[in-house]
């Protein structure tokens, strides 16, 4: 198998990532790849033909500049530097083995489960980051915090609401200011509303947030972090005029 393949996610998650994100892999690669990689002439050409095979015609460029820019940020960090009285070639620092070591390159290959696209920005930026490194508990206890600020801004509560107990204030079927005023009353609509409000909070947010609960599965981490992603759209989609 191709060493582009072996280590790199998918090119079309690899092209949406950050280059902190990506930079781990190309630390990988480059610890793999062999001293003729460490040179930054040579690794910015993409003339090999297992690289041409990897990205496509297609997407060559792209990828080139997004490895490009995540080596730059490797540098940025001294996890590779230049190597004494050499202009183009490089080293892998001590720091850099050290991540090497200790990164859960696994954990950043999932990645893809979390695509962008269609997730809430504000989960985008600071819920994925943390599913990307492998910090699941954090990811699962960002996102539902996030859930929590929304319905309290959107409620106009407090910040002496909060929990379970905010969600009942704000989807309270009777005066609750969230309340879907277009929901049949018979069918507890009202009631079923908060008590998805209530019992996603309870049995994802509060875990997490007393305990460290040991998510380990992304899959799972994923669906979680999907359905918060889903909350959020119906706190957004209330239109309190």
């Amino acid at each position: 198998m191709s060493l582009y393949k072996e280590i790199f996610p998918p090119i079309e998650n690899l092209l949406e990532m950050e280059p902190e994100e990506l930079a781990p892999f190309v630390l990988r690669y480059l610890s793999q790849a062999g001293s003729q990689d460490l040179n930054k002439h040579n690794f910015s050409l993409g003339t090999s033909s297992d690289f041409k095979e990897w990205t496509g015609h297609e997407n060559k460029d792209s990828v080139k500049e997004s490895l490009v820019v995540a080596w730059m940020w490797l540098e940025k960090e001294l996890f590779i530097a230049p190597k004494p009285g050499q202009t183009d070639w490089s080293f892998i620092t001590n720091r850099g083995k050290k991540v090497l070591l200790d990164q859960n390159f696994e954990a950043y290959k999932k990645g893809h489960l979390l695509p962008s696209d269609g997730l809430d920005p504000v989960l985008v930026k600071k819920v994925k980051p943390a599913f990307i490194r492998g910090d699941y508990d954090e990811a699962v206890f960002g996102a539902f915090k996030e859930v929590e600020v929304r319905v309290r801004k959107k409620a106009k509560l407090s910040n002496t609401d909060f929990g379970e107990a905010l969600m009942k204030k704000a989807f309270g079927p009777t005066s609750g200011a969230l309340v879907d005023q277009n929901a049949d009353e018979a069918s507890g609509e009202k009631n079923a509303r908060m008590n998805l409000f209530c019992g996603a909070y309870g049995t994802f947010r509060n875990p997490s947030g007393h305990r460290n609960v040991d998510l380990i599965d992304p899959y799972e981490v994923a669906d979680i972090i999907h359905f918060a992603n889903q909350l959020l759209r119906i706190v957004d989609s209330i239109n309190l005029d």
